[in-house]
C-alpha cells in the first residue's frame, strides 16, 4: 500500500478525532452556560441582606 495513501487515512481519522472532541467540548460548555443562566433567573430576587439602610428599597417617584 503506497505511504502516503496510509498518511492521508491516519490525518483523517486524527482530524476526526479532533472533531469529535471538540463538539464534546462546546456541547459541554453550552449545557454549563445554559446551567448558569437557568441558575440566575430562577433566583431572580436580589439579596439584600449586605445592603447599607436605605438602600435597594422602593422610591416613591409620586411627588
Amino acid at each position: 500500500m503506497d505511504m502516503a495513501l496510509v498518511a492521508s487515512a491516519m490525518a483523517m481519522k486524527a482530524a476526526g478525532t479532533q472533531q469529535q472532541i471538540a463538539t464534546s467540548l462546546i456541547k459541554s460548555n453550552a449545557d454549563m452556560e445554559r446551567s448558569t443562566v437557568m441558575t440566575l433567573l430562577e433566583g431572580a430576587q436580589p439579596s439584600q441582606a449586605n445592603l447599607g439602610a436605605g438602600i435597594g428599597g422602593k422610591v416613591d417617584i409620586a411627588a
